[in-house]
């Protein structure tokens, strides 16, 4: 394993010292890379035929490189740079010494459960535009917009309707991410490697207010009704 891209955050300005110094030290092959994790093009652009993914930052750097490393199956190793680094496998100081490891035998991988998120836009002329798919490895979270005022989402699962939320925001998350923003408003911790999913309303006026835990088969829908403004981000992503 040769073929390696390397993926730093360019705001912080030693991870750019050491992505340059692993380039150069672990005798990489031509093909390998070095990009900003802020620059989604250029990382989609250089994976193809990518063997291993090392982000040099925090937990941030990952959520953006999965995005290019996921639907290509690429596995990833993070060192940390960040302030938290729960996602991340090495620190700064061990990272060169520890680096090569992963190419002279067998690493242990770990394999998480994802979201896959696709947005439908509805226009007055009853059409209907479809972006996405994009990938979550922390959660996907439909919210309010700038204004102090809850949505009205109306939740289906598996084409069965569960219930209509008057809340600020409806959050899935994974097991990775159940530790985020899921825990920050009162939902459950899962096992690190569960594949289960868990939806939980976050100031929920009517309608649900406890958290569920969905097996990962399940197809959520979250529609907004009615002239009002939301947000849907994916992994902190608007």
């Amino acid at each position: 394993m040769k073929n390696v891209g390397i993926v730093y955050n360019a705001r912080i300005s030693e991870a750019l010292d050491l992505s340059s110094a692993i380039y150069h030290q672990l005798d990489l092959s031509e093909e390998s890379w070095l990009a900003p994790a802020e620059d989604l093009n250029a990382l989609r652009q250089r994976a193809g035929g990518t063997e291993l993914i090392i982000t040099v930052g925090g937990d941030g750097t990952i959520l953006r490189a999965v995005q290019v490393a996921a639907p290509l199956g690429i596995p990833m190793v993070g060192i940390n740079m960040g302030r938290l680094g729960f996602m991340t496998e090495l620190q700064v100081d061990e990272a060169l010494t520890k680096l090569p490891t992963y190419f002279d035998g067998e690493p242990r991988l770990e394999e998480r459960c994802m979201l896959q998120a696709t947005v439908t836009r509805s226009s007055g002329s009853g059409s209907a535009k479809r972006d996405g798919p994009y990938h979550a490895l922390n959660d996907v979270v439909m919210a309010r917009g700038s204004v102090s005022r809850v949505v009205t989402i109306a939740g289906t699962i598996d084409g069965a309707q569960l219930t209509t939320f008057r809340a600020d925001a409806v959050i899935l998350a994974t097991a990775t991410g159940s530790t985020g923003y899921n825990l920050a408003v009162g939902g459950p911790i899962l096992d690190p490697l569960s594949d289960a999913v868990v939806l939980k309303p976050v100031a929920a006026h009517m309608g649900l207010t406890a958290a569920m835990v969905l097996d990962r088969s399940a197809k959520v829908s979250l529609a907004l009704e009615g002239y009002q403004v939301a947000t849907l981000s994916v992994d902190g992503q608007d």
